[in-house]
């Protein structure tokens, strides 16, 4: 239900959390590059945009600037302040809230268009984003 997106995003925080905590290796891995830069998340959130509504997944999105999917959910939230997941989220939301207000379409067509599974998720996360439900908003 929540998709691939989250489900990957779970996991990777699994294996840091396990890799911190049950490793015994010492070895510090150390890069030159420890940030996006400014064209790199201006792809991955142009590539966001362009295919909000299918089901993004975590390696799919490190792709698009050629890193690997568990350091590019570091560097993303690094750069935005939010996980990949919470930003695809957050940008479904936004635009639920523009086509609410614009279209007549019904809730449960704008929850699938913009990438939900079900009126009900879209409801869930909409409410918590925005304090109010989308039915609010029309």
């Amino acid at each position: 239900m929540m998709g691939q997106l989250y489900a990957e995003s779970l996991t990777q925080v699994l294996v840091i959390h396990l890799l911190r905590h049950y490793s015994t290796l010492t070895q510090t891995i150390t890069s030159g590059n420890r940030s996006l830069t400014h064209i790199q998340v201006q792809q991955a959130i142009d590539y966001i945009h362009a295919h909000l509504n299918r089901d993004l997944s975590l390696a799919e999105l490190a792709s698009v600037v050629n890193i690997s999917p568990t350091y590019f959910a570091s560097l993303f939230k690094q750069a935005m302040g939010v996980s990949p997941h919470q930003y695809v989220i957050q940008q479904r939301v936004e635009q639920a809230k523009l086509m609410l207000s614009k279209t007549d379409l019904a809730i449960a067509d704008i929850a699938l268009q913009v990438g939900f599974s079900s009126q009900s998720h879209l409801t869930q996360q909409f409410k918590r984003i925005t304090g109010m439900t989308p039915k609010q908003v029309r």
